[in-house]
């Protein structure tokens, strides 16, 4: 499962999507928006994504994270648009037949997102400043 959504992420779905009789370990992984951000308050963040190729490398790293490790299955899910501190940005569950296998497809899975998917926010801040960045960046 693949989803790149301005609509609210539920995380038990994204992990629902995942589980199978076969699995010893389903790992999730939840990002939220945080109300600080380098000691600055932050109110909200604005997520854009280049969406044909944004949903393309999602699907690839979904791919090469079920190959690598030998996955069972792997779902993706991010959030475009305005989001309020709290709310869930990204949320990624694996499924594999031992835990340490899930809980290292996660831990690359989210950092490969960061580098290679793009996407794009804009933090905003309490003082009313703004700042366009790039994951990778």
């Amino acid at each position: 499962m693949i989803s790149l959504t301005p609509d609210p992420i539920d995380p038990n779905h994204v992990a629902a999507a995942v589980h199978a009789s076969e699995a010893g370990a389903v790992v999730t992984f939840v990002g939220t928006v945080r109300g600080t951000t380098g000691g600055r308050e932050t109110v909200a963040l604005e997520y854009e994504a280049y969406d044909e190729m944004a949903r393309t490398e999602l699907e690839r790293l979904r791919c090469a994270a079920i190959e690598r490790w030998s996955l069972i299955d792997c779902a993706l899910a991010h959030r475009t648009g305005r989001l309020f501190v709290g709310e869930v940005s990204v949320a990624i569950a694996v499924s594999a037949a031992h835990r340490r296998a899930a809980f290292e497809a996660a831990a690359w899975l989210i950092d490969a997102i960061k580098q290679s998917v793009p996407i794009w926010k804009c933090e905003h801040y309490a003082d009313g400043t703004t700042e366009w960045v790039h994951h990778a960046t």
